[in-house]
């Protein structure tokens, strides 16, 4: 599979980005960059592109188990090394968050790891010099109601 996306310049720092398909997404750096942040900076859109294809994995391994998931939300924290370029992340912190009804904790350790070691390909592209660390916490909605399974 080859995937194609462009980009290019609209004034400033900013940058439009888009794929065959038509999505796009603006880039931008931070006033003290010549930049309007207007838009996401490149390197996060490494932190968006994790998040997404492990959350992505994560959901497809949990429904699979036909579990009662209401939501998954992955948050992402980079740290950028600062001593010399280039500036990529030294460390990604990783914590899911799992809302659903008698989702078990060994079920979502599991889905994290088939994702983190064997699907992600993003976590993939990672080499030994990015850190990542792992959490989660599984929660019980406020309003179970029918289970999504059922439905």
């Amino acid at each position: 599979m080859i995937d194609t996306v462009r980009v290019r310049h609209c004034r400033g720092r900013q940058f439009v980005g888009w794929d065959e398909r038509g999505h796009g997404v603006v880039m931008d750096a931070a006033a003290e960059f010549k930049g309007e942040g207007t838009g996401a900076r490149p390197i996060e859109l490494v932190l968006y592109a994790f998040g997404g294809c492990t959350a992505m994995d994560v959901v497809s391994v949990l429904e699979k188990k036909r579990l009662d998931v209401r939501g998954v939300e992955v948050v992402l924290k980079g740290t950028q090394r600062e001593d010399e370029h280039p500036h990529y992340y030294r460390t990604i912190d990783v914590e899911y968050v799992v809302t659903g009804v008698g989702v078990p904790d060994a079920a979502v350790a599991r889905a994290i790891e088939l994702s983190e070691d064997k699907y992600c390909s993003v976590k993939g592209m990672f080499g030994p010099q990015v850190e990542v660390t792992t959490s989660f916490r599984v929660i019980e909605p406020a309003d179970p109601g029918p289970s999504a399974v059922e439905v």
